[in-house]
């Protein structure tokens, strides 16, 4: 969504509900976005029931009634302008400005063809041999279908370069889609959609000025009438299939989860428990985990409460419900697969041309020295993302003592999303990790890296915790990449204000398009 769409659907807000406090405001703007709406002619197709996780019952009446009436004053315009032209004058077109894409056929992307003759023969040879383009001919390819794009709609919306895209990929996927290691990423299209996006802004060159977000929430506008899930932030529901529960399994009942979470208390002092014994309790419980999570009960009550959600067994099978990903499993299956091309593309083509990733090269391999394993290359993987991302590294990693107890730990220095704890100079030397939370210790006794990695970010979205705008790149990179969590719509990153928020990070998306083109280079 551009800036000019994006005042278009704020003062369609204002002018029906001129008092609506500047929070609900940006909150109702979000979750248009969410719902997928990118211009202000989606609007008849948004239901009262979609807006009453922000709004009271009457506003959500208030604006649908007025979207859809206003689409059938247009309509009937619209026809009587076709069956009189010569009666039409200039003031009858001066009430409120027609989106550019109205006087087209509404299919128009639905007839638009791909402008194959018009794209150079070496391009055309990459795709009908299944090879792919250069970063030059593929922006070439960009332009083209750009300029025919323009030529039948002066604006077109990102749902349109969404759909022209697919069409492109379906056509050539081995040539376009988004691919690392033969794994597609996401959809498949995202990149071409963010290059087709980007073009038709620079073609446009028009800015208009954001209206400022600055007044607070009152509770006014209170809405504890509507479900949890519905009241839910979309950084907390992002990438979960099973985020709220409504009902117990059948064949529990209130009293039989609450003795099955006593249960899991005594085991969990206990040496010598049974794995499978515990993953069936925690599967059993997961609607009471839900509730307790999603109502906002303390950290530490939680702790207490669940000792084994904080375990790699237990959360293991929590991430597992939540998402429908298995949380270690698919990790070291992405890295087994991903990790040896990613490493290769920042060891040598990254490094060549940024200076502060070959810093992190040459300082990781004397950190790093003759250590082998898959281990060692996730730390590497790690390290080398949040240079390439220029993202901090004391955001995601704290090192203490290689002696140092949980209970010593200084927590009041550490951040207060999810972050790893290094027992020792550096994550090569270090034979102990702890994972911290809300500057609590959630485990103090984890054995290996890749563990700890793994609690940390199943932390995100089992405590509905969302990604810090100072690690949004490498996690978001590690979501997509090696957890395989590709949500469309939404993001996981906390919202800044008058920060427009992207469905895919574009730096995540450069760097996807980069492995992508690497790796057929290395491949042909």
């Amino acid at each position: 969504m551009d800036d000019a769409e994006h005042s278009n659907i704020r003062s369609s807000i204002t002018e029906v509900l001129p008092d609506l406090p500047g929070a609900i405001l940006d909150i109702l703007e979000e979750t248009l976005q969410s719902l997928g709406v990118q211009t202000t002619e989606d609007f008849p197709f948004i239901q009262e029931a979609d807006l009453l996780s922000v709004l009271r019952p009457i506003q959500a009446r208030k604006l649908v009634a007025t979207w859809k009436n206003h689409k059938q004053s247009t309509e009937i315009h619209s026809q009587s302008a076709l069956s009189s032209p010569t009666s039409s004058t200039p003031s009858s077109h001066s009430s409120s400005p027609l989106p550019s894409c109205l006087i087209t056929a509404p299919d128009w992307v639905d007839s638009f063809q791909i402008p194959l003759e018009k794209f150079p023969e070496a391009l055309m040879q990459c795709l009908e041999r299944g090879k792919r383009p250069s970063p030059r001919l593929r922006r070439e390819m960009v332009r083209i279908v750009v300029t025919e794009m323009m030529k039948i709609c002066a604006s077109p919306s990102k749902r349109a370069s969404t759909q022209i895209a697919k069409k492109m990929v379906a056509k050539y996927p081995q040539s376009l889609q988004d691919v690392i290691e033969g794994d597609v990423v996401g959809p498949g299209y995202h990149s071409l959609v963010k290059q087709l996006q980007a073009r038709i802004e620079n073609v446009k060159r028009y800015s208009a000025p954001r209206i400022m977000k600055r007044k607070q929430r009152s509770d006014e506008y209170d809405t504890e009438e509507v479900p949890a899930e519905q009241r839910a932030a979309v950084q907390d529901t992002y990438g979960c299939i099973q985020w709220e529960m409504k009902f117990l399994p059948v064949s529990e009942t209130p009293e039989s989860q609450k003795d099955k979470k006593d249960k899991m208390k005594v085991l969990s002092d206990q040496t010598n428990f049974s794995p499978d014994e515990v993953k069936t309790l925690m599967k059993c419980t997961y609607y009471s985990q839900r509730k307790e999570i999603n109502k906002g009960t303390e950290l530490q009550t939680l702790i207490e409460d669940w000792p084994f959600l904080f375990q790699e067994i237990g959360m293991t099978v929590h991430f597992q419900e939540l998402t429908g990903v298995s949380l270690k499993e698919t990790f070291l299956n992405s890295v087994r697969k991903k990790g040896k091309r990613l490493l290769d593309f920042m060891r040598t083509i990254c490094s060549d041309k940024n200076k502060r990733v070959m810093q992190t090269v040459i300082k990781l391999t004397f950190l790093r020295g003759q250590l082998e394993g898959c281990s060692e290359d996730v730390k590497d993987m790690v390290l080398l993302l949040l240079s390439y991302f220029e993202e901090k590294e004391e955001t995601l990693l704290h090192y203490v003592e290689e002696t140092c107890l949980a209970r010593e730990v200084q927590v009041e220095s550490l951040p207060v999303t999810p972050c790893i704890i290094v027992c020792g100079t550096s994550c090569y030397a270090s034979r102990q990790f702890m994972v911290c939370s809300d500057r609590k210790i959630m485990n103090g006794q984890i054995p290996t890296f890749i563990s700890a990695l793994c609690l940390m970010f199943g932390s995100y979205y089992c405590l509905n915790i969302h990604y810090p705008v100072e690690l949004a790149s490498t996690l978001e990179f590690l979501q997509r990449c090696f957890f395989n969590i590709n949500p469309e719509k939404g993001t996981k990153v906390e919202t800044k204000k008058n920060k427009k928020q992207l469905a895919v990070n574009p730096r995540v998306l450069t760097l996807i398009a980069d492995l992508s083109d690497h790796e057929w280079r290395e491949t042909c």
